[in-house]
């Protein structure tokens, strides 16, 4: 099971969604009755990090019996959802009224309590793993409380940037291969730059 840190939504391409000068086909989904998936909004606000990480998600997620969902994305005030859940331009407007903060009762209520819900699906030996950064604390305070040991992250993120991350995620599902996890609690928060990663190979060869 995966949580997926999330995408600003106060940058310029947050504007390009709400005050689009050129309808992209996210901005126009949103202003639809159906709305477009969070996982596809915060890819496009977060460019290669988000990409990679739902690709990632999508690819190695293993739920357990009763979860459709192996993704869950952190958001400001509505806690885990599906990356699949669908959300119109007023949802992503109420989203972006909130702020990623451990003092924000309305950020931390809800994560905290959808954790809960996630850490007792999962069981004692169920671990769920936080694709995003761990050098701040703004909510993995709050998922280690609720998990404490049992949070891991992948032990290749250490020192590297968000686009670094997103091209290393993106390699592992080319070629099947899943980073090393590692718990958050006790781990070093941040490391040395690792070296640049090669160009990807493309698919045709």
């Amino acid at each position: 099971m995966f949580l997926l840190s999330p995408a600003r939504l106060d940058g310029e391409r947050a504007r390009l969604l709400f005050r689009p000068v050129t309808m992209f086909p996210v901005a126009a989904a949103l202003r639809s009755p159906e709305g477009a998936s969070i996982g596809e909004v915060f890819s496009f606000l977060s460019g290669l990090y988000f990409r990679g990480k739902l690709a990632y998600a999508d690819a190695f997620a293993r739920p357990p019996k009763g979860f459709e969902a192996g993704a869950f994305v952190i958001t400001t005030n509505r806690g885990l959802v599906p990356a699949s859940t669908r959300v119109t331009l007023d949802d992503l407007a109420r989203l972006a009224e909130g702020s990623i903060d451990r003092s924000s009762q309305d950020f931390h209520g809800p994560l905290r309590r959808d954790a809960d819900v996630l850490a007792g699906a999962l069981g004692p030996g169920g671990a769920p793993v936080l694709l995003g950064s761990i050098a701040t604390a703004k909510y993995v305070d709050v998922l280690l409380s609720v998990f404490d040991g049992r949070l891991l992250f992948p032990a290749e993120f250490v020192g590297r940037g968000d686009m670094s991350r997103g091209g290393l995620m993106l390699r592992c599902v080319d070629e099947r291969a899943e980073l090393t996890y590692v718990p958050v609690r006790g781990a070093v928060r941040r490391g040395m730059r690792p070296p640049k990663l090669p160009p990807r190979r493309s698919s045709s060869g």
